[in-house]
């Protein structure tokens, strides 16, 4: 059957308001105020080129690359209920905008675990069963909106190293550029202290001085940033046309739309940093593991740690 073109009395602009209107709730930001969707002409104008062809509405969202290796935050390498929740809302997401548009929309995973897995220090082979696992997530539980991208699909059976060099030389800026936009401010500056934070956490093997591990996770910061613009660069370039969202907070005008998978207490935790707790209440947040540990017990399910529960 042919894609359900919009009727002539919701023209593309009004429909492409409604659907970003659904995102607003979720939009994950440091901005102290609220946004109208009128504030997001970028993500308006790539909502309505779909809508003008009657084509589901493709967002791309960089994120889920792998657990983090420190076992204070996380409960293992593999997903676990934060991501199954996560994943879940995505999709579900997906399906409230096909209710007020017909085609509906579908969300590409872009799974970067392995462009920067040797800067925050995960194996590859961690990392890859990461990405299948988030597969069989959206097999079980029939996640049909959802799929997957990673550097499998661009680059084959290339050796991981060579992947990452291949990404880093063609898309990366060149550290000179970045150091000039960290020290010109916002945004940038708040991701490279972000970035250099988690970095930080993440490191659970150091054996040297608070201070030295401080200046080597501010080296890799930048690393990974680099590698994440790369990345970024050959999203853009296989997804030319998609809405692209972040996992980051993101400024009302921006080019990228942050989105919140679950409620966290700091607006940059995602589910491979910590782990879900059901709450006494019914509601679920996100925190390191060692805290969620002393607020609720432990849950397994198919036979690997899940989550916390508050009695």
């Amino acid at each position: 059957m042919p894609l359900t073109t919009a009727p002539p009395t919701a023209p593309a602009t009004g429909v492409s308001t409604a659907i970003l209107n659904l995102l607003l709730p979720h939009r994950r930001t440091t901005d102290p105020a609220p946004a109208t969707a009128e504030a997001f002409p970028h993500q308006l104008r790539r909502i309505a080129r779909f809508v003008r062809d009657g084509a589901p509405v493709v967002f791309t969202l960089p994120g889920f690359p792998c657990k983090s290796p420190n076992p204070a935050k996380v409960l293992g390498h593999l997903p676990d209920q934060g991501e199954r929740l996560s994943l879940g809302f995505l999709n579900t997401l997906c399906t409230e905008i096909g209710r007020i548009y017909p085609p509906g929309a579908r969300l590409i995973i872009c799974s970067d675990g392995h462009v920067f897995g040797d800067l925050i220090r995960v194996p590859d082979e961690h990392i890859d069963a990461y990405a299948d696992e988030l597969r069989a997530v959206m097999d079980r539980w029939d996640l049909s909106r959802l799929s997957v991208f990673d550097l499998r699909d661009v680059l084959g059976d290339l050796p991981h190293d060579a992947r990452r060099a291949h990404v880093h030389e063609r898309y990366a800026p060149t550290l000179e550029a970045l150091r000039a936009e960290v020290r010109a401010g916002d945004p940038a500056r708040a991701l490279y202290r972000g970035i250099t934070r988690f970095l930080f956490e993440d490191t659970a093997d150091h054996t040297g001085t608070r201070s030295a591990l401080q200046r080597d996770c501010r080296r890799r910061a930048y690393g990974v940033i680099q590698r994440s613009r790369a990345w970024g660069g050959l999203i853009a370039e296989h997804h030319p046309h998609a809405v692209r969202l972040s996992i980051h907070p993101q400024p009302a005008g921006a080019a990228k739309f942050g989105i919140r998978l679950l409620d966290a207490p700091d607006a940059w935790t995602t589910p491979w940093h910590s782990a879900a707790l059901h709450r006494a209440d019914g509601t679920w947040t996100l925190l390191p593991r060692s805290q969620a540990a002393r607020r609720g017990r432990l849950v397994r399910a198919d036979g690997r740690p899940s989550h916390f529960t508050q009695s």
